[in-house]
């Protein structure tokens, strides 16, 4: 399965510049998710990450890692009304840099959960090369207590 812009929107809080996805290239709903994100060199971060030298910030790699994340889980439905939210990174590495024409191919499967709480193991790659893998925890939340500030995780 794949999804193009909108259907990663109507599954996903994330709106530009913040949504970090151009695509869904393969999606297996609940389970796993590959996206894609061609990095242009107007993208907000690149002009103070670093002046003369433009590399993605890695928080923003892990950022990206995430929403694929959250489309994988997401896409199992009954997520209306839910939002996805970080509850822990682990092990995260970074093994190359990103840079403006790169694509970043982001690859999350979602390992196990628990209630409202589950983790994936993620990675990111250009041209076929590491560029940095992981494991996110995440808690889905009620958005009206989110919004409220209300959310406990």
């Amino acid at each position: 399965m794949t999804l193009d812009r909108a259907q990663i929107e109507a599954l996903l809080p994330h709106r530009p510049p913040f949504l970090l996805l151009d695509q869904v290239d393969d999606l297996e709903p609940g389970v796993r998710c590959v996206a894609r994100r061609t990095l242009r060199d107007d993208d907000f971060w690149f002009a103070g990450h670093f002046p003369g030298n433009p590399v993605m910030p890695g928080v923003l790699i892990v950022e990206a890692l995430a929403q694929a994340a959250s489309v994988a889980a997401a896409s199992a439905g009954g997520g209306e009304g839910k939002i996805g939210l970080f509850a822990g990174i682990d092990k995260v590495r970074f093994k190359r840099l990103v840079k403006p024409g790169d694509t970043l191919v982001l690859e999350a499967t979602i390992t196990s959960t628990r209630g409202a709480v589950g983790r994936a193991a993620v990675r990111a790659t250009v041209d076929g090369q590491l560029a940095c893998r992981g494991e996110l925890l995440f808690a889905v939340a009620d958005a009206a207590a989110v919004a409220g500030g209300e959310a406990k995780l």
